[in-house]
């Protein structure tokens, strides 16, 4: 059994990551969250102490790497907002701990640099959540297209469309320097899955950059992807909304729907399991999707070469 701390205890992502350690037979030791709504906790490890104040979880951690291998945490989760990614991935390796962190791992590539220094300075390691390349139909489909004697560049439409409301413009999540911005926040696992699946980007095209969506085209090696985000609820099918849905997802190749929304939101143990078994995705792993969504961010606006429309067939 492993022990584990986790940053960010308070947000989304995290009931995920104590699910996964509890589901791996492992125990939460401690968390931190300058948030106290963290009731989900007692559904977990009921038993773990909590910090508010990441110094006094800093001086705890260390505390218990003085004690013994018994009692010291092995593992330390990152779920806090984006921004702070990188800073707690170093924190693990100071204490002695293996990092496993949410997307992205950190915001701007050039950070990576360092945490690959400080991975191996500390002679530890940092892993990194990319659960769609676990996905067995999209392992499946990439097998297929990487053994074909005859491949040919394909057309690609990915549109991702998940209701927020005004809450999220004014969190840190609707703040590009804390969140990386929309591309970055909720796009970077589906741009991480683009260059898995037909490698490496040539040319970037942004056609819209607001707030709440973007839209543009990727000229990658094997595709050329046409994309749309959105986090605006008047972007869903109409038949999402008359559904109560909150979320569409869509993914076509050549015109062939791809479905992979079933098995989406459960795959962190699946992650946690490849990670203690020492084959987790590594930095090198998420550098590409960081690279290309900066080079998104940083892309002047162009007009589209054909007409972009959300699913809805509103005009974006």
């Amino acid at each position: 059994m492993k022990n584990f701390a986790l940053t960010g205890a308070a947000g989304y992502v995290a009931p995920k990551h104590m699910k996964a350690i509890r589901e791996t037979g492992n125990q939460l030791v401690a968390a931190v969250d300058p948030h106290a709504s963290v009731g989900v906790m007692d559904s977990f490890f009921p038993q773990s102490r909590f910090f508010t104040e990441v110094e006094r979880f800093d001086r705890h951690l260390e505390k218990l790497r003085r004690k013994s291998d018994e009692e010291r945490v092995h593992y330390l989760s990152v779920c806090s907002p984006n921004y702070l990614h990188d800073a707690h991935v170093r924190l693990a390796l100071r204490v002695g701990a293996k990092a496993i962190c949410e997307k992205p791992l950190v915001i701007s590539p050039w950070n990576l640099e360092q945490l690959v220094e400080l991975e191996a300075e500390y002679e530890s390691e940092v892993y990194t959540i990319l659960q769609l390349r676990l996905l067995p139909q999209l392992i499946a489909l990439r097998d297929k297209l990487n053994n074909s004697s005859n491949r040919e560049k394909a057309e690609v439409r990915l549109d991702y469309v998940t209701r927020r409301g005004p809450w999220y413009h004014v969190s840190w999540k609707g703040s590009e320097a804390h969140s990386g911005g929309l591309a970055m926040n909720i796009g970077v696992h589906f741009f991480d899955l683009l260059l898995w699946m037909f490698g490496s980007c040539d040319k970037v095209e942004v056609n819209l950059n607001e707030s709440h969506r973007m839209a543009g085209v990727l000229e990658l090696e094997w595709a050329r992807v046409r994309w749309f985000l959105s986090v605006d609820s008047d972007d869903l099918p109409e038949k999402v909304k008359q559904e109560g849905g909150y979320a569409y997802r869509s993914l076509t190749i050549d015109g062939e729907a791809l479905e992979f929304s079933p098995g989406f939101t459960d795959l962190h143990t699946r992650s946690y399991e490849e990670i203690l078994a020492g084959r987790g995705f590594r930095i090198q792993d998420a550098r590409g999707a960081i690279q290309l969504i900066h080079r998104i961010r940083t892309t002047d606006l162009s007009a589209p070469s054909e007409s972009l429309r959300s699913p809805s067939n509103k005009s974006a």
